[in-house]
């Protein structure tokens, strides 16, 4: 499964580990997210926010479904 977190971060050439890093999520929620055991939907808007800001998207982008 390829969640839009996953294709965002990939096209951005950004590792799960520097993802983590730039954004202070963990290494394990962020796998979490983008192998679909936990629903970035249904996260935190901290977290979501964060990720977003590491990634210099819209938390919109990646919320909502699979890529």
């Amino acid at each position: 499964m390829r969640t839009r977190l996953k294709v965002i971060r990939e096209y951005k050439e950004m590792s799960q580990l520097e993802l983590a890093e730039k954004s202070g999520v963990s290494l394990r929620a962020i796998q979490a997210y983008e192998q679909g055991y936990k629903d970035i939907s249904k996260a935190q808007l901290a977290t979501a926010i964060k990720l977003a800001d590491a990634l210099g998207c819209d938390v919109k982008e990646f919320i909502g479904g699979k890529a």
